[in-house]
């Protein structure tokens, strides 16, 4: 902190230069602007002021000293110069200097003196003396009386230095030849020019009145507390006259009293009490003083001091000025960042004016002092506007008086926002689920992202992270809407080709720099039942004896024929496939496995030389709705080839059976079936109760049907559909080798090239009668 002092004179023009301010604290006149210099006067009127063009200080309002500074010997004004990056301050004192402004100036343009007749020469009549506010030798120093044969000008100094002048008797009076004398009395100040004031003397000649008023001092000093009441007795004055009659009786008057005071005293005539017929304020006025006159009745009068000292009370609250004030506060603002300067002062005194503030918050700012009367607002912890935008501080600043008083002041600030929060995705990742053959260009999913930034730094684009899939570009099989975040597919999509593929979604704000953020986006085709299971054996597509399945005449009931074999490019429920003679001439004769495809003699056979069935045989899948596909067999009873040549050039002839052997028959089979079923049932229950395990259940039916599980989750349990998955199947040819075999599942081949592979295999196995055992396993 710097000072700077300067004296000039009162009365100066406005406008005039005091000095030069940025010159005198070694400041660039090019820095005061950027670092927004201010000035604060103590006074309520702004006097001075600074052009921040040139750093001159130059008078802003006119200058009384004698209003500022009333009859002190010294008159200062102190100014507080502010200046911001880095925060300085600086005291500037301005000695106001006077000048010869005011002429004096008696109370009373008419002094009447009664003189008794029989004074005797060398007697004194005090007289009002003059009032000059200018100081020094501007102020009087000297009173005049034109000549006159029977008075003369004199002077009486009281105690406290004040000149009086009096009139002195020269010559004797004669009320006879002459009663009434009027003289001018003048007083001159010492300035240059000199300036004077002048008052008639009306001198009355009267009989004998020989004793003055007399007052018990000659000065009376009093203190009073500012909030001192109306009608308070300030005084009680009482001046004695020996005299009698008329001549005693004495009156009390003003005979110089300031104009302010005028409004805040009054003097009772007759009893001298001063009370206060105002409010008194010590922060405008500190001290009055007055002359009183008391008079008798006869003419005589005396003169006292009145000095009034105003005591302050603590009847101002502290008044707060933001100075200088950053309403917006970026986010990422450092820790101690000045937000406001704050200017507090109180207009009492002493430890009245002494002031102490704090602010409500204190987590997020401090207040720090700077001077005794500047504070700084920084902050004290980071901000962040996603936790907390708006801060309205409340600065609460209290005296030390007693009661004490405050003064509160709001101030809200906000925190403006910079680009810290990179995109959130809703989820951690994506997974969707398209049906196949969707149509092109079909909305698949919403990509949500969201920023806890503002503006352009919370606006999100999204965009797909280039990849490839099986050297394509995954731009060839979805887009993203860059605004909204929605997916489109590109393609029409199949299953059997591609079942899942997956890529990355970015979302990007606008901020600068820009943040993003990453995430995977999972694509599954959910199968659609749109191919036609395949029949691999026996081939729909050979001819001649390919087509015929040879049944010895020793074969007996349950006998396995062949087996259908098939397979579904589709998966799941579209994929379940299962087997039905749709065309038997005798229905009893011959029964196919629902789920396995296997054909077994349902009874014995007639005797007879040779037999030739044709069965068509209905492969179904489980979709919705369902695709099947047929195939013809012919198959025929002998014990070699050369039996089958004739049977096969021969018609079959269907001999007709008798009702009572039909239905004998059809009882028989329902029994043995009913038999069978029992048998399995026990079988089951005892091997649950064996393993005493809740779930052996489960586990036999995994055994009997194999299952497997998709590549990407899916919404329906596998183990809540109603039967197994199928899986690509062969069996052996020869009745005696009753074993059945289960292809190896082929991950992620073509379903042409697996049903080529597979057919190719069931027709050569076909030839011999036998599998190939290292492409099978067995169960």
């Amino acid at each position: 902190m710097g000072q700077l002092q300067y004296s000039i004179y009162e009365e100066l023009k406005r406008g005039s230069i005091v000095g030069n301010v940025a010159k005198d604290l070694g400041i660039n006149v090019k820095e005061l602007q950027l670092r927004k210099m201010q000035t604060v006067s103590q006074t309520k009127k702004q006097y001075f002021a600074v052009n921040l063009e040139n750093g001159d200080l130059i008078v802003s309002d006119r200058i009384d000293r004698e209003t500022l500074c009333g009859a002190k010997p010294i008159c200062f004004i102190n100014l507080e110069a502010v200046i911001e990056n880095p925060l300085n301050f600086y005291t500037i004192s301005i000695e106001i200097q006077d000048v010869n402004d005011n002429a004096p100036m008696f109370s009373k343009k008419y002094f009447e003196i009664g003189i008794s007749e029989s004074s005797i020469p060398g007697v004194h009549f005090p007289l009002g003396n003059a009032q000059d506010p200018d100081q020094g030798t501007n102020s009087i120093q000297s009173y005049s009386l034109p000549g006159n044969e029977y008075f003369r000008l004199g002077e009486r100094t009281s105690k406290d230095g004040i000149q009086y002048p009096e009139i002195i008797l020269e010559k004797p009076l004669d009320r006879e030849k002459q009663s009434f004398y009027e003289l001018i009395l003048t007083a001159s100040d010492g300035g240059n020019p000199p300036k004077s004031g002048t008052a008639v003397i009306q001198i009355t000649v009267q009989d004998v009145n020989d004793n003055f008023p007399t007052f018990t001092q000659d000065t009376y000093t009093l203190r009073i507390h500012e909030n001192a009441p109306k009608d308070f007795l300030v005084i009680h004055l009482n001046a004695t006259d020996k005299d009698e009659g008329s001549n005693g009786q004495v009156s009390y008057s003003f005979s110089h009293i300031p104009e302010e005071a005028k409004e805040l005293f009054n003097l009772d005539l007759f009893t001298g009490d001063i009370k206060i017929i105002g409010t008194l304020d010590y922060e405008t006025t500190e001290t009055y003083e007055m002359t009183v006159e008391a008079k008798d009745g006869g003419g005589q009068v005396t003169h006292c001091k009145v000095s009034i000292e105003v005591l302050d009370v603590n009847d101002n609250s502290p008044e707060i000025t933001v100075t200088s004030l950053s309403a917006l506060i970026p986010e990422d603002s450092p820790l101690g960042t000045v937000i406001a300067i704050i200017n507090v002062r109180d207009l009492d005194s002493g430890v009245n004016s002494d002031v102490a503030c704090h602010i409500s918050d204190t987590f997020a700012f401090q207040l720090t002092p700077s001077s005794s009367s500047y504070y700084k607002l920084v902050t004290a912890v980071s901000m962040d506007r996603e936790k907390h935008s708006i801060y309205n501080v409340t600065l609460q600043c209290m005296d030390n008086g007693s009661p004490p008083m405050s003064t509160n002041k709001s101030i809200q600030l906000t925190v403006s926002d910079v680009n810290d929060n990179a995109p959130v995705f809703e989820k951690m990742n994506y997974i969707v689920y398209i049906m196949e053959n969707n149509q092109p260009g079909t909305s698949v999913q919403n990509i949500l992202a969201s920023d806890l930034d503002e503006g352009d730094n919370g606006k999100i684009t999204y965009s797909i992270v280039s990849s490839n899939i099986d050297n394509i570009p995954v731009s060839s099989y979805v887009s993203i809407n860059s605004m909204t975040g929605v997916l489109y597919a590109q393609r029409s999509f199949d299953y059997e080709q591609l079942r899942e593929f997956q890529f990355q979604v970015m979302a990007k704000d606008s901020g600068s720099p820009p943040l993003s953020s990453n995430v995977t986006v999972r694509i599954c085709v959910i199968d659609k039942n749109d191919n036609t299971p395949k029949i691999l054996y026996p081939s729909p597509d050979t001819e001649g004896s390919a087509l015929f399945e040879f049944i010895p005449h020793s074969a007996e009931k349950g006998y396995l024929v062949t087996k259908v074999i098939a397979v579904d490019a589709d998966s799941g429920h579209n994929a379940w496939l299962s087997y039905h003679l749709l065309q038997v001439p005798d229905p009893t004769l011959f029964i196919i496995g629902q789920y396995t495809g296997e054909i077994r003699i349902g009874r014995d056979l007639p005797d007879m030389e040779s037999l030739r069935q044709k069965l068509v045989v209905l492969v179904k899948d489980n979709g919705v709705p369902s695709l099947s596909s047929t195939v013809t067999l012919n198959l025929v009873v002998a014990d070699n080839f050369q039996q089958v040549v004739p049977e096969i050039k021969r018609q079959p002839n269907n001999s007709p059976v008798t009702s009572n052997t039909t239905f004998y028959l059809v009882i028989a089979i329902a029994f043995i079936s009913l038999l069978f079923i029992m048998t399995v049932l026990i079988t089951v229950i005892y091997k649950c109760r064996k393993t005493n395990s809740p779930t052996s259940f489960d586990a036999f039916n995994r055994n009997v049907y194999p299952q497997f599980t998709l590549g990407c989750p899916s919404e329906i349990s596998d183990t809540s559909l109603p039967f197994p998955f199928s899986y690509d199947v062969c069996v052996t040819l020869d009745s005696k080798q009753n074993e059945i075999a289960y292809l190896k599942p082929v991950q992620n081949v073509p379903t042409e090239n697996l049903i080529d592979t597979d057919e190719s295999t069931a027709i050569n196995g076909s030839s011999s009668n036998d599998l190939n055992p290292s492409n099978i396993t067995k169960v």
